[in-house]
């Protein structure tokens, strides 16, 4: 009897049937993305340059679900704390706030958006991969989970599945496909359900669920919001906001949970810590520029947001989950060592401007990483050719 396991029998029993001349060969790239799922695939690089080692996009991919793990479940136990601190219609017992009410309440709310995401992002890519006739890459396993973490919890699942519709055919198949894309496609779902439905992505009542499987709202202020209605700084303190316990989008608040989420990034070498520190370090020189100009006394600083310390702007809103997560994405960010320092400071010094020079838009970490998504190339290019102008000039120096 074989010693293999009963499901790799299985695949190798019914390869045949998928394979060019076989009666499902037009299911090929199906059957292989579910094998490449279960099993490392066999197929090697046979010429050219390439880097050969054990790190493939699985693998990278099932480092970002796991490092992404702290963030999800903390926001599931926060989707259940806020609704009942806020809301009236608690479906448990009073006092019943306890970790496992609040974990499942945020479970049974978060599952089904997860699901949507998945399925019909997977759905798209699978139809996708079949008309084009090529391999169903794991690209989408990071992305179907970004999406339900950065939007509202309170997300209608009909607006979600066109926001993931949306994400996957405009910004990611209509260049190629996985590696091809030039914009993050999890922060062009929320782009679009930001201009889409406005009504649903912004104001003080959009973060906490109300019923069990409803998809109503309370008032429950975040404190971007307390700020673009003209508070002086949020009414949550610094050990909350660390901890992420306020109102906020579904996984972006808690800083705790996101640092150890960054941490098992940079250990594995999965993301750039160059990018991570520019977007910290441009966020945190633009918020003490933005001090100094209201000390100054300049016509605007009346403006509460230029008084707001820095380290505010770095525990608020998506700041510190764009800036692991997000801005980190190996395929849309710059890919040079300087480009990648460029390219972190200034997606956090746009991410600040955005959010003091505009208060109708206190949340400017989406923006500036698409806005930035545009110009990696650029900084890659001029980085490269600077790089080639000075070998020239040194060549010359050496030759004379």
């Amino acid at each position: 009897m074989s010693r293999r396991p009963l499901l790799r029998r299985g695949f190798d029993r019914l390869k045949p049937q998928f394979r060019p001349g076989g009666r499902f060969a037009w299911l090929q790239s199906t059957f292989e993305a579910f094998e490449t799922f279960a099993y490392t695939p066999a197929t090697v690089t046979r010429q050219g340059a390439h880097v050969r080692d054990a790190v493939d996009m699985k693998r990278s991919m099932f480092t970002v679900v796991t490092a992404l793990m702290p963030a999800l479940l903390f926001g599931m136990w926060n989707i259940g704390y806020q609704t009942s601190l806020h809301s009236a219609d608690w479906p448990y017992a009073a006092g019943a706030a306890s970790f496992w009410p609040c974990m499942w309440f945020g479970l049974v709310r978060l599952m089904p958006m997860i699901a949507v995401s998945y399925g019909v992002g997977l759905a798209i890519e699978f139809a996708f991969a079949q008309v084009r006739r090529h391999e169903v890459n794991e690209g989408y396993l990071v992305t179907g989970l970004l999406i339900p973490m950065i939007v509202p919890v309170t997300t209608p699942l009909w607006q979600l599945a066109l926001a993931v519709a949306f994400a996957v055919i405009i910004a990611k198949e209509a260049f190629g496909g996985t590696g091809m894309n030039f914009i993050n496609p999890a922060l062009a779902a929320r782009a679009f359900l930001f201009f889409a439905y406005p009504a649903r992505m912004s104001g003080d009542g959009v973060w906490i669920a109300r019923r069990m499987w409803g998809a109503d709202a309370i008032a429950g202020a975040t404190p971007l919001g307390e700020m673009a209605s003209g508070a002086a700084r949020p009414s949550a303190s610094l050990l909350e906001l660390l901890a992420g316990t306020v109102p906020g989008s579904t996984c972006e608040t808690s800083a705790v949970a996101i640092l150890a989420g960054a941490a098992l990034l940079l250990l594995t070498g999965v993301a750039s810590w160059r990018i991570m520190a520019g977007v910290v370090l441009g966020g945190s020189l633009t918020g003490l520029l933005f001090n100094l100009l209201a000390l100054s006394g300049a016509p605007f600083s009346a403006s509460a947001y230029l008084h707001l310390p820095f380290y505010y702007h770095l525990l608020t809103g998506g700041f510190l989950f764009g800036a692991v997560f997000m801005a980190t994405d190996p395929v849309t960010a710059a890919q040079t060592r300087t480009g990648r320092w460029i390219y972190g400071l200034l997606t956090g010094a746009f991410a600040i401007v955005l959010r003091v020079c505009n208060p109708a838009y206190p949340e400017g970490m989406m923006l500036s990483i698409l806005l930035m998504n545009c110009f990696a190339p650029l900084i890659d290019h001029c980085v490269v050719e600077c790089n080639v102008r000075r070998r020239a000039r040194r060549g010359k120096e050496v030759s004379q």
